[in-house]
């Protein structure tokens, strides 16, 4: 059985003390090495893109601003589990797809069941360099959130702008800083087909193809009200892939 990966970490709190007992803890175990701290969410920030973390341990309430005030600036996203001497965050750390929250004082048991959560969730998600499998989840900003979604869950990609919105199926739709680029090189090329230059589609959610004008078509997709146009040059490519 392979050994776990050595998780670099970053401690964010503004109280010392807390910072001190929680290196402690971390210190003690093998799979975690703390490679930065901050007592501010400038400085959080800053630390965070600079060294780009598998994991931070994030409090809530700083001065000035808050943990979730860091994960809404965050360009680059880490695992999180924050710790807290509050309980009431954490319904919304969970809206966050936070990993875990603890509860100060954090304990040498519970602190080892949030870790074990984190290895589980590196060897589960896929490597940003890799070719994406249709199980895998993916870890993005979806408009003002981040959160775990599923690829087979995706249904079509349009291209707005800087951004691309994706659409899923269960009727969620968000902007995320991907590109259209990004999105080709990395979904499976089994499921996902480009069928415009702003459009990529998942071929297990077409209903059908009809023809247009100007030799285009309209590509109707389950749960989806507008169907999506797809281009002369591309039609060939998918009248193949569904034969």
């Amino acid at each position: 059985m392979s050994s776990k990966k050595e998780l670099q970490v970053i401690i964010v709190d503004d109280e010392r003390l807390a910072r001190n007992a929680l290196r402690s803890l971390l210190e003690e175990r093998k799979d975690v090495r703390i490679i930065a701290e901050a007592d501010t969410v400038p400085d959080a920030l800053e630390k965070i893109e600079t060294h780009k973390p598998d994991l931070i341990f994030l409090d809530i309430q700083m001065p000035g601003a808050t943990g979730f005030d860091l994960v809404e600036k965050l360009t680059y996203m880490p695992h999180i589990i924050f710790v807290t001497a509050y309980d009431q965050y954490a319904v919304r750390a969970f809206e966050i797809n936070a990993l875990d929250y603890l509860v100060k004082p954090v304990g040498r048991d519970r602190l080892a069941e949030a870790l074990s959560r984190v290895h589980e969730e590196e060897v589960t998600m896929p490597s940003a360099k890799n070719k994406l499998a249709i199980d895998d989840r993916l870890f993005i900003q979806f408009t003002n959130r981040y959160l775990f979604l599923r690829v087979s869950n995706i249904v079509v990609i349009t291209a707005t702008g800087d951004y691309s919105d994706v659409k899923t199926a269960d009727g969620q739709h968000g902007l995320t800083n991907k590109t259209m680029q990004e999105w080709e090189k990395r979904l499976p090329e089994n499921t996902f087909v480009r069928i415009h230059r702003s459009s990529i589609i998942n071929l297990d959610y077409v209903e059908r193809v009809e023809e247009w004008f100007q030799n285009s078509f309209r590509v109707f997709l389950t749960g989806i009200e507008e169907p999506v146009i797809m281009s002369r040059r591309y039609a060939a490519v998918i009248k193949s892939r569904l034969g």
